[in-house]
């Protein structure tokens, strides 16, 4: 049987050149992709699909948050982060979101599918630059150091609400996405603002940026 796969990425011919490249493999074959964190939820929840290939950075919903939803939903589905980033604090976000392994986009083939194969079989897989990340952050202990993240205080929606804010969204937008009123939604931003210790857009901004939520 096939291993069946999902890949989520913003960029469309990343996506369609990650396709080619699986479906080379007489055992793996894609069944979706998806342009957004979002959409890369929902059609996980429609397809059940045995691995997530998800970048970290995408719209709508960042590949950090869209892991932790699948993970809490479908949590015998496997993601596997596979991201340009490098950087350390996107890296253990991941990590702490519940991807499976972690591989960035330099990879050969051979070393994609290996990634793919060893989560398959309940293994983790990390790219050896990522690997390093990791071991030193579990050398100091600090990985799961929920208490001096200051992100982790933020709730799934509000997570959600900053990403949206900070790529240039207005409330009256957001609010009718996210089914709530204008009112929640400016309420819902006084809070994230005093939970990230900003006082203002450009700081909140830059604070989203660091987190991985956008790249604008």
């Amino acid at each position: 049987m096939s291993i069946r796969i999902l890949v989520a990425d913003n960029h469309g011919i990343l996506r369609q050149g990650i396709q080619a490249l699986i479906e080379k493999q007489s055992d793996m074959e894609v069944v979706g992709q998806a342009d957004n964190g979002l959409t890369a939820v929902e059609m996980t929840r429609e397809l059940q699909p045995d691995v997530v290939l998800m970048d970290v950075t995408m719209p709508i919903l960042n590949g950090i948050e869209a892991t932790r939803q699948i993970k809490q939903e479908l949590p015998e589905t496997k993601v596997l982060a596979l991201s340009v980033h490098a950087k350390r604090e996107f890296v253990l976000d991941m990590v702490k979101a519940g991807v499976s392994g972690y591989v960035v986009k330099e990879c050969v083939l051979d070393d994609l599918v290996r990634a793919i194969k060893a989560v398959i079989d309940n293994q983790s897989y990390l790219s050896p630059q990522i690997a390093s990340i990791v071991l030193e952050d579990i050398i100091k202990d600090s990985i799961f150091d929920i208490t001096s993240n200051r992100y982790e205080l933020l709730s799934a929606r509000e997570k959600q609400i900053l990403q949206l804010l900070t790529e240039g969204r207005p409330a009256k937008q957001i609010a009718s996405r996210l089914g709530l009123s204008v009112k929640t939604i400016e309420a819902s931003r006084r809070q994230i603002m005093g939970k990230a210790n900003v006082d203002n857009l450009v700081d909140l901004t830059k604070y989203a940026i660091r987190k991985g939520l956008t790249t604008v």
